[in-house]
């Protein structure tokens, strides 16, 4: 286990920053026609929360230059809740009590079925750990399946070695979600007692690996609450801003989740309120302007409705953290979290519009699925 981030990675040399009493240096970094590490940290210190209107404002025109009056909708699909991981947050845990079961054909058919029916054109495809009833051939299948309906699938699944995203991209997948969870390398180690996903750099090192393997985007994340957020999102910045720049022509996407209530009963060693993820919403926004940032249903929809168009330009939909949960086919399966926005596709899109935002659930087709081959910077 590492004890220490590598240079590029490492915030500390922004944290002090973080705790700054500097009211006119927070309000330059709001307005800052450059920023980056500096202003992002400032931007998080909690002298800043006053100035979240501020914030606010700057966030809203930033995200409709870039993104116009839009929120790009998705849903998540579970696979398999089967998992060899020991993560105390989890609700699927390895020596968690929980319901297990795996799509089969004909199930996962009918759930991309219902989600076709629906109108998504985006999918995110998920399981636990590596395991045997849902492998990389299992995977590449389900992707297989997806790609006769659907023009934008995505996974969230386990670390895998370039050659595995190579095969993942040949059959139409088009980009893997990766959360590192906490980039500070010991709480990593105390909150993942055993399993594959201990290997802290392997998980690191894994979003090279599918842009190498011909993947064309990257989603990232930290799960806010397991550390000290303002490290862990100046890392965040940092880890984007790296992929960014050696893979400049491959898409990066950040995401927000907050610890949820699981089986477990896992709690936040750092709790994070609504102000300060739409803080740390509004601050990255300000120095990621051109990078979507996500927003799932984990939040209520009173979270949901005030970031939408507000830092915020995607947003995942009626989502059903259970396995077969779409065409309730499948056997009963323990979820991995609650969900806490469980509005309808139609009622959520009612939202939208009120609120002067148009819901897109197509952004390409399907010609866009091949793999790529990066020109790396030097």
């Amino acid at each position: 286990m590492i004890d220490s981030l590598p240079n590029w990675l490492d915030p500390t040399p922004w944290m002090e920053q973080s705790q700054s009493t500097d009211l006119h240096a927070i309000k330059n970094a709001i307005y800052s026609d450059n920023p980056g590490e500096r202003e992002l940290a400032l931007m998080l210190s909690p002298t800043a929360r006053p100035l979240l209107e501020t914030m606010a404002q700057r966030a809203q025109t930033i995200t409709r230059r870039h993104f116009g009056r839009t929120i790009s909708l998705y849903t998540p699909l579970y696979l398999s809740n089967y998992c060899n991981g020991g993560c105390l947050y989890c609700g699927i845990a390895a020596d968690r009590r929980a319901i297990r079961t795996v799509l089969n054909i004909e199930q996962l058919d009918r759930e991309l079925d219902a989600i076709t029916q629906a109108g998504l054109d985006e999918v995110v495809l998920l399981t636990g750990e590596r395991m045997p009833e849902a492998d990389t051939s299992y995977i590449r299948e389900a992707i297989e399946r997806a790609s006769q309906r659907l023009n934008n699938i995505n996974i969230e699944v386990f670390p895998m070695q370039q050659s595995e995203y190579r095969i993942l991209a040949e059959a139409g997948c088009t980009g893997v979600t990766l959360y590192q969870e906490t980039y500070d390398p010991i709480i990593y180690e105390q909150m993942h007692r055993w399993g594959d996903k201990r290997d802290f750099e392997s998980r690191l090192d894994a979003p090279h690996r599918a842009l190498e393997g011909g993947l064309r985007t990257v989603g990232l994340g930290v799960l806010l609450g397991l550390a000290d957020p303002s490290a862990d999102l100046i890392s965040l910045y940092r880890h984007a801003t790296h992929l960014l720049k050696t893979y400049w022509q491959a898409g990066v996407t950040l995401s927000f989740p907050r610890i949820k209530p699981q089986m477990g009963d896992f709690q936040a060693l750092h709790p994070v309120d609504e102000s300060m993820l739409a803080q740390a919403i509004f601050a990255l926004r300000i120095c990621l302007p051109a990078v979507p940032l996500l927003l799932s249903t984990r939040e209520a929809e009173a979270v949901r409705n005030g970031l939408a168009g507000i830092g915020i330009s995607k947003m995942s939909v009626a989502s059903k953290t259970t396995v077969g949960g779409y065409s309730e086919t499948a056997e009963e399966s323990t979820e991995q979290f609650s969900i806490s926005d469980e509005r309808s596709i139609d009622d959520f899109c009612r939202m939208l519009r009120k609120k002067g935002l148009e819901p897109v659930f197509k952004n390409y087709d399907a010609i866009y699925r091949e793999p790529v081959t990066y020109v790396r910077s030097s």
